[in-house]
């Protein structure tokens, strides 16, 4: 499975090298319309400013991952079922992707039980499971913010229930989010059932190809 995922991620590279017209991802989410004399303009909203603590107890925000592209999960390490099954996707889409998407590329992976999962817990989870370092930010902070923004603003489902194991539910999706802060994708790469849904991972590795090569256009663009 995993070399099919690198020679379809490969060959869409290929592709989009020789299609200037590739479609781009939609914008998700909330938006406005503003209407004016000249024509109407859609807004969409971004991600809004947060501010946690990561796996090193350092507090950072939306700055400290400013113009990379973000995939993102709502998770907690007492998970017993969807949460090392996500991580493991993360790890799996890590090591498939090129080393230059790497470098723009940011995982983030927010908290939703912050009582316990504080930053020394974070980090012993990270190194347990053998987590990249460069790229990937464990993050602790305010429990309700935290079930706000995942369901508000990333579209992932993320709060307490009691019937669930470990005391909360949460989407087994992954969010993809571009480098001006704007949801262009939802990934349900987990079934209910705990398997993976390969189709889906799939379709998120090629829409993370498709926004890399939207971001690369931009960036000549910028430096022109």
């Amino acid at each position: 499975m995993i070399k099919n995922a690198l020679l379809i991620s490969l060959s869409f590279i290929v592709l989009l090298g020789c299609n200037p017209t590739t479609p781009k991802l939609p914008y998700l989410g909330q938006y406005d319309v503003v209407y004016s004399k000249t024509g109407n303009d859609t807004v969409y909203h971004k991600i809004p400013q947060f501010s946690y603590l990561n796996q090193d107890s350092i507090k950072v925000s939306n700055q400290n991952y400013q113009g990379k592209m973000w995939l993102v999960e709502f998770f907690f390490t007492s998970c017993p079922t969807v949460c090392p099954i996500m991580n493991k996707q993360l790890l799996r889409l890590h090591r498939e992707i090129s080393s230059d998407l790497k470098k723009d590329l940011q995982l983030l992976s927010f908290s939703i039980d912050p009582g316990n999962d504080r930053p020394h817990v974070l980090k012993q989870y990270r190194n347990f499971h053998k987590l990249p370092k460069e790229n990937w930010d464990l993050l602790t902070g305010n429990e309700t913010e935290t079930h706000r923004l995942g369901i508000e603003h990333f579209m992932v489902f993320a709060g307490k229930n009691s019937l669930s194991a470990g005391g909360y539910a949460h989407s087994g999706a992954f969010t993809l989010v571009d480098a001006k802060g704007y949801v262009r994708g939802v990934y349900a790469v987990t079934n209910l059932d705990m398997t993976v849904n390969e189709q889906e991972y799939l379709r998120m590795v090629k829409e993370l190809n498709m926004l890399y090569h939207e971001y690369l256009t931009t960036r000549k663009k910028t430096d022109l």
